[in-house]
C-alpha cells in the first residue's frame, strides 16, 4: 500500500544523514493526489500513475537543449531526452520541482519558465522492464546562462534545430517518452520560439 512521508526530509531522500526511499506522488486520471509510493516501486510493471514533469529549454536561436542521460542512471541510461525531466517530491509544486531539477542536473536556472499543459501516458521501457505511467506537467523556457552539467546525471548535451532533432532521433536512442512530451508541448514551444523556430 502507498504510504505518506513522515517528513519533508524523508521525501527528499535524506534523514539524519542516511539515505531514505525517494517518494513520488500517486495521482488519479485527473491529476489529483491519492497517495505516495517509493520511486522504483512506482515504475515496476504495470506501473503506478504518478506525477512527473518535463522541461524544454531553448537558446536565443530557438534551438532545443537536449541531454543524454548518464550511463549510471537506473532508468533509461545513455539515451537522449528533453532538457530535464523528473518527479516532484510529495507536496512539492511541479513548477518548483522543474526549476530545482534543472539546476541540479544542468547547473542552470531557466529564464521565463512557463507552464505548457499536461499529458498522461503509459510507456514501457523494453530495456529495463520499467514502466512510465505518468501524469506529466510540461514547462518551456529559455537558456541564458552557461551549462554546468552534473556528470552523474547528464552524459552529454546538445542544442538542436527541428531538422537536427529529426536526424538525431532517427539515428540515436531516445527516451520512450520523448516524442509524447515534445508533441504535447509544441503549442507552447511555438509560442515561445515564434514561427521562425520551425517547431
Amino acid at each position: 500500500m502507498p504510504s505518506s512521508p513522515t517528513s519533508s526530509a524523508t521525501a527528499s531522500g535524506v534523514s539524519n544523514g542516511a539515505p531514505q526511499a525517494i517518494l513520488l506522488e500517486l495521482v488519479d486520471e485527473d491529476g489529483t493526489t491519492i497517495g505516495t509510493a517509493e520511486k522504483l516501486t512506482a515504475h515496476q510493471a504495470p506501473g503506478q500513475l504518478h506525477r512527473a514533469f518535463s522541461v524544454f529549454l531553448f537558446d536565443e536561436r530557438g534551438r532545443l537543449l537536449l541531454q543524454r542521460r548518464a550511463l549510471e542512471k537506473y532508468h533509461s541510461p545513455g539515451v537522449w531526452s528533453n532538457t530535464c525531466c523528473g518527479h516532484p517530491y510529495p507536496g512539492e509544486a511541479p513548477f518548483a520541482a522543474a526549476a530545482r531539477r534543472t539546476y541540479e542536473e544542468l547547473g542552470l536556472s531557466p529564464s521565463l519558465l512557463a507552464e505548457a499543459g499536461t499529458v498522461r501516458y503509459n510507456h514501457p521501457d523494453p530495456a529495463s522492464g520499467l514502466v512510465e505511467q505518468e501524469y506529466n506537467h510540461l514547462f518551456v523556457g529559455l537558456v541564458q546562462a552557461p551549462l554546468r552539467p552534473d556528470p552523474e546525471e547528464v552524459g552529454e548535451t546538445a542544442f538542436v534545430t527541428p531538422d537536427e532533432l529529426a536526424e538525431r532521433h532517427g539515428s540515436a536512442p531516445f527516451s520512450a517518452w520523448f516524442m509524447t512530451v515534445l508533441d504535447a508541448a509544441r503549442p507552447a514551444i511555438r509560442e515561445l520560439t515564434g514561427p521562425a523556430g520551425g517547431w
